[in-house]
């Protein structure tokens, strides 16, 4: 029996340490097979029975979602109805499709209106048939401001210069100075006048072809843009004005120099007259 046991003992002895040894030299294997013995090893888990704590976070959950149902969803749910009623104000009201259909109507038809004036504006007036005054009317028609400078020379050469100082007294020759000065100012206005015109035309196409798109919240800012074109428009009519006021005004000076000139003479004739009874 003891020899049995002696036995037992060393092959016991001896097997640890083979499996000591294949454990030392298969560290990576043996480390894979504690690990699959420890996941399969038996778990403590929960039984069917609820806990407390999980109840009580239903609870709670249950209050808010109750909560967000009745008094901030009944809440969201007013302010829907007041901005649907506003939209509806809107779209019946302030801004209803069909008037604003009807206001693009009317545009079209204005711009149609501009077309046709801008067609009357391209006939042509010209009717002078000489060199000289076919040369200073197409200055005058030109509708550029860059002609303004040549105004002067085409106007010389129909209407004259001033005379010399031995050929006219000079009464007379201030008068014409003025008298062609203020016609040549005149033309020279009319010719920057039509020229901003038709500025202003283009600038009255783009508003008119701006309002046929635009959305009813940017009318008034475009409408705004025609109010300040209006008034520049009203400014160049008062200064086109002003300058055909001094154009007459200049006609009335030179009609009482006429005048003047007429009664000089006469004085100095009735002069001559009683100089010669004295003679005789």
């Amino acid at each position: 029996m003891k020899r049995h046991l002696e036995t037992f003992s060393s092959r016991t002895r001896a097997g640890a340490v083979c499996a000591f040894v294949w454990f030392r030299s298969h560290s990576l294997a043996a480390a894979l097979v504690v690990l699959l013995i420890v996941s399969a090893a038996p778990r403590h888990i929960s039984g069917q029975i609820p806990s407390p704590c999980c109840a009580t976070l239903a609870i709670g959950l249950g209050t808010i979602n109750g909560t967000i149902s009745t008094v901030i969803g009944g809440g969201l749910q007013t302010l829907s109805g007041i901005e649907q009623q506003i939209q509806q104000i809107e779209q019946n009201v302030v801004w209803p499709l069909r008037a604003i259909n009807q206001a693009r109507g009317l545009v079209s038809s204005i711009q149609g209106i501009y077309t046709q004036i801008r067609t009357v504006f391209a006939i042509p007036i010209s009717s002078a048939t000489l060199a000289n005054p076919r040369q200073l009317e197409s200055i005058l028609l030109s509708r550029s401001a860059a002609q303004m400078g040549s105004t002067g020379g085409g106007y010389a050469a129909v209407y004259g210069t001033v005379p010399l100082p031995a050929n006219a007294p000079p009464a007379v020759r201030d008068m014409i100075d003025m008298t062609d000065a203020v016609a040549q100012d005149a033309m020279q206005r009319a010719i920057a006048i039509d020229a901003i015109a038709d500025q202003e035309i283009q600038a009255a196409d783009q508003i008119n072809s701006s309002l046929q798109n635009a959305a009813p919240g940017s009318a008034p800012i475009i409408e705004a843009q025609a109010d300040a074109w209006l008034v520049r428009a009203n400014a160049y009519t008062q200064s086109a004005l002003a300058d055909v006021m001094r154009v007459r005004a200049i006609d009335l000076a030179n009609a009482g120099t006429a005048m003047k000139f007429g009664s000089n003479g006469a004085v100095s004739a009735q002069q001559d007259v009683t100089n010669t009874l004295k003679h005789q």
